[in-house]
């Protein structure tokens, strides 16, 4: 007898439709599973038995072929036990023949036919509306992620017993649905806040530029002075996510299997900060099934890279793509996947191997050679990616114990927000483009008019520092972010020249 049961498969963060055949026929004892089945496909068999006989039911001595289609796909992970399973059950004639019509059926099977947790179900819920199934049906904890898809019942269970009483029409399991509105409003209690950082103007203005435009930061400055703490708290100073941004962040924290159990969605903007021994694959994705690396994870969010030169060469080079396009592409023989990865990018780092290099208080041990030979381990086109540098001093004693009242995260989302919301009006009729750190040089033409006294000011700049092509456009983009928090229409020479302070190392380059 033949059994078919709809279930999904995963490709990158997306999904797509994979049926489940079960073929029982006459013959010598046997369980073949074909349609290019990885690893984890394949053992399912072995937990797919156990599992039948623990719960109750009787496993067929018979020959059993399973095929999933498409068969031109692998098929990996642990998410096709439980199609398999009632496929199985169906085909024997243990469970009705129309009882999993219009249901898409995920979830992976322990030996006692218990249900554990899946990765993707976000995906897959989308996945199983626009295949135009009624239902899904899948493990108990994946039903509040599964949940936030419209128009489409979801069902959790936590054993097989449970799936095939409600299947039999035996037990009731009731359908979740989740309140999105709530969800997107919800903001836990941040952990840190701008307030806690004491001192550091400069530094914190620089952030809300950084904030309000999306740009990418270097802090330089030397142990101690708070460059780990602000790059922290630049998340706390992000506007709100949408809906599209928190779909699209869940799905990839779902696929690469880090969704915080019992989550329905995020909410809060991701903070990556990955050790400097991470390797390329980590930081970009990889693997021979490629899955999404920190800059995938990082997407929506802020990826925080500390002591940026103690990172190898070979890992920083691969940042160069994310950086200018917001995606990652990762091509392997069998398959090529493209990963979002819009994040923006904050590091940090001494301006020294010893850390003290311009310090009026301790003595830098370092001699000029060792001080070119760190910052070159940085390469000039990363840094000219990265559109603010700046200087984080040591915080005097006097400032350190004052009792004076720091501006709070919540105040400075405020500006920030609104200064956001200009730039999407801005950019309504532009796709692909949230904020002025992704504009391109034809924006830049279009929303980046400079009057003569400012350009002449910018010229002198470019000149002076000699600055490339790239750094003169991060200028630009700066200063409109500058003037969009001012409240101005255009650009005048205040919003110009602090957009070239914020370029330490080019100044430091054209001095020396």
């Amino acid at each position: 007898m033949l059994a078919r049961v709809c279930s999904a498969g995963l490709l990158g963060i997306d999904a797509y439709p994979v049926e489940v055949e079960v073929d029982i026929s006459s013959g010598l004892p046997s369980f073949a599973t074909v349609g290019l089945p990885h690893g984890a496909v394949r053992e399912g068999r072995e937990r797919i038995g156990a599992a039948l006989a623990n719960a109750g039911f009787v496993f067929p001595l018979r020959r059993i072929t399973v095929n999933l289609a498409p068969a031109d796909i692998q098929k990996t992970g642990s998410g096709l036990d439980l199609p398999i399973a009632l496929g199985v059950l169906t085909a024997s004639g243990q469970l009705p023949d129309q009882a999993l019509n219009g249901l898409m059926v995920v979830g992976e099977v322990g030996l006692e036919g218990d249900l554990r947790p899946v990765r993707g179900a976000l995906p897959m819920a989308l996945t199983a509306r626009a295949a135009g199934c009624r239902g899904l049906l899948l493990p108990a904890d994946n039903v509040p992620e599964a949940a936030v898809v419209e128009g489409l019942e979801v069902r959790g269970a936590r054993s097989l017993r449970e799936v095939c009483a409600y299947l039999s029409g035996h037990a009731e399991l009731s359908a979740t649905t989740v309140d999105l509105p709530a969800l997107l409003a919800e903001r836990r209690r941040e952990e840190c806040d701008f307030a806690d950082v004491r001192s550091q103007a400069a530094a914190k203005r620089a952030l809300e530029v950084a904030a309000a435009g999306a740009h990418n930061v270097l802090l330089i400055g030397p142990p101690g002075a708070g460059k780990t703490m602000l790059a922290r708290r630049l998340p706390t100073i992000l506007p709100a996510m949408t809906l599209e941004e928190a779909l699209e962040t869940t799905k990839i924290h779902s696929v690469a299997g880090v969704l915080e159990r019992g989550r329905a969605l995020c909410v809060l903007r991701p903070f990556r900060a990955p050790h400097h021994t991470i390797s390329d694959a980590g930081l970009i994705g990889g693997g021979s099934i490629p899955r999404p690396g920190e800059v995938s994870l990082a997407h929506g969010g802020v990826l925080f890279l500390d002591e940026l030169p103690e990172f190898r060469r070979n890992v920083l080079e691969v940042l160069r793509q994310p950086l200018e396009d917001g995606l990652v592409t990762l091509s392997r023989a069998a398959v090529s996947l493209t990963f979002p990865a819009r994040f923006m990018l904050a590091a940090a780092m001494n301006p020294c191997p010893c850390g003290y290099f311009g310090d009026a208080v301790h003595p830098c041990r370092c001699s000029d050679v060792d001080v070119d030979r760190y910052r070159s381990r940085v390469s000039g086109p990363l840094l000219d990616r990265i559109d603010l540098h700046l200087e984080v001093p040591a915080v005097p004693y006097p400032e350190l114990v004052a009792v004076s009242a720091e501006e709070s995260s919540a105040a400075v989302r405020i500006r920030v927000e609104r200064a956001r919301a200009v730039q999407r009006a801005r950019f309504a009729s532009e796709p692909g483009i949230h904020a002025n750190a992704h504009m391109t040089a034809r924006h830049l033409r279009r929303y980046c008019v400079l009057a003569p006294a400012v350009e002449a000011l910018l010229r002198q700049a470019v000149q002076r520092l000699g600055l490339s092509a790239r750094a003169y456009h991060r200028i630009l983009k700066i200063a409109r972010t500058i003037a969009d928090l001012d409240g101005a229409d255009s650009l005048d020479t205040g919003h110009v020249s602090e957009a070239i302070q914020y370029r330490s190392l080019d100044r430091k380059r054209a001095a020396a």
